[in-house]
């Protein structure tokens, strides 16, 4: 039985785009309830806490993880990362680490219409709910809990159209930890 009370989850995604297919994609992902986990801007530099270290270290590892995409430019903030994902023209669709891989690449091409609750392999919703995941579970490891929460429940993406957004987002992303006394999600920016 459906209450007044229940919340319904609503897709942000841009609706009909395929999230799997080739081209650069700009996230961010914010630390639930906006908690400073990852480290702390000092003169203008992003100094990691071993919780930030974890973040930076699973960015890394996502090429590994799925072969189809570039984990390019990032940077890890306080609370939260803006990165830029790559995903390159190729048949092979990448799902998070498994013991059972071998190497072997599947033959066979995952679906490419992203549904609520059904995740595409090697699409943007999938790679970050992996990196989400993985980052999670390490922290929550290092902290000796179980299933607390380390992000926000969704993500924000922007689908990079051309050259000229490549070079504005690099850029933001570089700049960020210069900009962070004045950064919305930094909660003492009044």
């Amino acid at each position: 039985m459906k209450t007044s009370l229940q919340h319904h989850r609503h897709s942000i995604r841009l609706k009909g785009y395929d999230y799997s297919q080739a081209g650069a994609y700009f996230v961010t992902m914010v630390t639930f309830q906006r908690e400073c986990l990852f480290g702390e801007v000092l003169d203008g530099e992003m100094v990691l806490s071993k919780f930030g270290q974890v973040a930076q270290q699973q960015w890394e590892k996502l090429p590994r993880r799925f072969r189809n995409i570039e984990a390019d430019t990032f940077v890890v903030m306080p609370n939260h990362i803006h990165g830029i994902i790559v995903i390159n023209d190729d048949t092979r669709r990448g799902t998070a680490e498994s013991a059972k891989d071998l190497g072997v690449e599947s033959s066979r091409r995952a679906p490419t219409k992203e549904q609520f609750q059904k995740p595409v392999p090697g699409s943007i919703p999938t790679i970050v709910r992996s990196y989400k995941s993985a980052v999670s579970y390490r922290i929550n490891l290092m902290r000796g809990m179980r299933d607390a929460p380390v992000w926000q429940r969704n993500y924000y993406e922007r689908v990079i159209r051309n050259e000229r957004e490549m070079e504005s987002f690099w850029n933001y992303i570089h700049a960020n930890p210069m900009q962070w006394e004045t950064d919305e999600e930094n909660l003492s920016h009044p």
